[in-house]
């Protein structure tokens, strides 16, 4: 008689943010998938809408799929999210750290407030999404952590005045490499960092400074979400268990220039 194989567990991934019909964390959620991870996705706003992607993920990747509830700002929320996710999962092995937000106004026009949402939501709300799954990840002795920055940490954006998620976004890719140094006994973080990416968030900018974007860019297009899905299944998949402290930058050449 043949001893039978067990079959291997299915890797846990959480991706904050992944509630749109397009974006970047609905693409690294079915590229989880595909990998034959399950997938836990967040919601701030659109409940109906990731209940809709998480029950297309089941069913198309045949995995198992689910939506919660996570407040990013509010490190409660995002604590109460990662238990229940631990809760009906078991585990959790990745987590892409992809919710926030963007502005539009510099330092001097915009209000106090304005400055201090965006660097709670990028910044904090990474930080409060790190320290809540760091716990499990140290007590399981591994898991890997994935930060979506932003070229916009890398280089001043023009003409658009954005100082606050340039900072914010610089603060993540910084996050990232620290962490990865403080995690070095039992995780991995790594960062990505997106340039212009069409998800439709950018349809409001006017066509002339959109154009002037292109000009910059020497591919000289948007980028699509689908083009970074890769990127965050190889770091929370075992194709990269020596790449740790990493940002890689998905921007069609703009810093390169």
């Amino acid at each position: 008689m043949t001893a039978s194989i067990p079959e291997p567990q299915r890797k846990v991934v959480v991706i904050t943010g992944a509630s749109g019909s397009q974006g970047i964390g609905i693409e690294a959620a079915p590229g989880c998938a595909e990998m034959g991870a399950s997938v836990a996705i967040t919601y701030f706003s659109r409940e109906q809408q990731a209940k809709k992607s998480a029950h297309e993920l089941a069913s198309t990747y045949n995995t198992k799929a689910e939506a919660y509830y996570c407040d990013i700002r509010s490190f409660e929320s995002v604590q109460e999210m990662v238990q229940s996710v631990i809760g009906d999962f078991g585990q959790i092995d990745g987590f892409i750290a992809n919710a926030g937000r963007a502005t539009n106004c510099g330092v001097l026009e915009g209000s106090i407030d304005a400055w201090t949402d965006v660097i709670h939501a990028d910044l904090n709300g990474t930080f409060f999404c790190a320290k809540a799954v760091g716990e499990h990840f140290k007590q399981r002795g591994r898991g890997s952590f994935v930060i979506t920055s932003s070229m916009s940490g890398h280089i001043a954006n023009f003409p658009q005045e954005q100082t606050s998620y340039n900072v914010a976004k610089a603060g993540c890719v910084h996050f990232a490499r620290s962490l990865a140094k403080e995690w070095r006994d039992f995780a991995r973080v790594n960062s990505v960092s997106p340039g212009y990416i069409d998800t439709g968030l950018s349809d409001f900018i006017p066509q002339e400074t959109r154009d002037l974007w292109m000009s910059m860019i020497p591919m000289g297009r948007s980028g699509v979400a689908k083009e970074l899905k890769g990127i965050y299944v190889y770091f929370v998949s075992d194709a990269s268990t020596y790449t740790t402290g990493a940002d890689i930058i998905v921007d069609g050449g703009y810093c390169a220039r």
